[in-house]
């Protein structure tokens, strides 16, 4: 850890918890305005200046964390920000950094919805895109190599992520395979200490603070949009409290990826309310894709569709406020499970999980992103840029970007 830092990560002093503070706010300022390309390669990135370039934390450290994440509801990668800030400067820092990966990705959403609203039609930027998302595959495969060294050690680990990567590919959903990893981690575990001796097992079994697996039962039981879908169509007056509720619920019990929160938003906001039409819904989650920083700003053009600046930073409210309470309660019990054998375990295999979603996601994007020869050269140019040179994943996606607009004109 940098100096002047106390056990844990947080600063021992007012100076350097100032000095720590500020490091967050522009880092995760700058994350938030560049971060292109959606949870796997905002983790990625997070990876690269968190561990690799600051040495916050080693990367055993930063897989928990991501781990966690995946194991509640919300946002996954502004929660690993969150965790950062809070394992760097305290509760001050959980704030600040949240806050700043959010804030510039909410406002360039909300210049989107403003554009929408006053021209009818979301800016194109398939050219952009066309050049940043082959670095955005380089920077992830670093980073999952990285992460992958650090937390698939052994023959066992391996062959439950490969167990996991087929089973997300097969189409089960990816809270089944995280509790299904973490159960299987377990009894591996369990196995293996009553192979050595009848009284390692029942030590084992000794939980330091409760079941961790209780929550996942709890979370597998929250219905994931649908009934909500065949109700009949009822118009809602729509008002300011009722936005902030609806998207403080959806970021209260939502799991899984940008296809499971456009069903979420389409069973109430085009079915159940009524509030917006399937194509303006279609049009804010297209945004929430192709805009930096976090997927879930989505609520924030909604939020303006629905009640302009009022109702965008209503929205933008309701879905993140979920994210911060969520980690601020399972944040100090990560270091707790890691004492536990049971526990430790549990998230070894939900870690294992993690990086297998992780690489498929990949893959997912590397389909899209890698169409051609140019696209294909980029990738393999910002790899061995990252590898090499240590390049700084903000320049080669900045430069991503520059030559996808000039592929246009050429």
């Amino acid at each position: 850890m940098g100096e002047g830092l106390a056990s844990g990560g947080a600063p021992a002093s007012g100076q350097a918890r100032g000095a720590a503070l500020r490091e967050l706010a522009l880092l995760f300022l700058r994350l938030g305005t560049t971060a292109f390309g959606g949870p796997a390669a905002h983790v990625a990135m997070m990876e690269d200046e968190v561990v690799r370039r600051r040495g916050w934390m080693t990367r055993e450290e930063f897989l928990d964390l991501y781990g966690a994440t995946n194991l509640i509801p919300g946002p996954s990668s502004t929660e690993l920000a969150i965790h950062v800030g809070h394992r760097r400067a305290g509760w001050a820092g959980l704030l600040v950094a949240g806050g700043c990966f959010i804030f510039p990705a909410a406002l360039i959403t909300l210049g989107f919805a403003w554009g929408y609203v006053r021209f009818g039609a979301v800016p194109e930027m398939s050219a952009l895109l066309y050049g940043v998302k082959p670095v955005i595959i380089a920077v992830v495969l670093q980073a999952l190599w990285g992460l992958g060294r650090a937390g698939l050690r052994g023959a066992p680990s391996l062959v439950l992520a490969a167990l996991c990567a087929g089973a997300v590919l097969l189409g089960l959903h990816e809270l089944a395979v995280l509790a299904g990893a973490g159960a299987l981690a377990v009894a591996h575990r369990l196995a293996a200490r009553r192979s050595s001796g009848p009284t390692a097992g029942a030590a084992a079994v000794v939980p330091l603070a409760g079941d961790p697996a209780a929550p996942l039962a709890e979370a597998a039981a929250v219905p994931l949009a649908g009934g909500a879908a065949t109700a009949a169509a009822v118009s809602v007056p729509f008002g300011l409290l009722p936005l902030f509720l609806f998207f403080f619920k959806v970021g209260s019990v939502l799991f899984g990826s940008g296809y499971v929160l456009l069903a979420f938003l389409r069973a109430d906001l085009v079915e159940r309310y009524g509030w917006m039409t399937e194509a303006q819904l279609l049009d804010a989650v297209a945004v929430g894709q192709v805009t930096p920083g976090p997927v879930f700003t989505t609520a924030t053009f909604i939020g303006y569709l629905l009640g302009r600046v009022p109702g965008a930073l209503v929205a933008t409210a309701g879905i993140f406020l979920p994210a911060f309470f969520f980690v601020a309660v399972s944040g100090p019990l990560i270091p707790r499970l890691r004492r536990s054998p049971v526990a430790s375990a549990f998230l070894d295999g939900v870690n294992a999980a993690s990086l297998a979603l992780m690489a498929v996601v990949s893959y997912r994007l590397a389909r899209a992103a890698v169409v051609d020869w140019l696209t294909a050269a980029l990738a393999v140019a910002a790899a061995f840029l990252l590898v090499r040179y240590r390049v700084s994943s903000l320049w080669l996606i900045l430069a991503g970007a520059a030559l996808g607009i000039a592929s246009v004109h050429l």
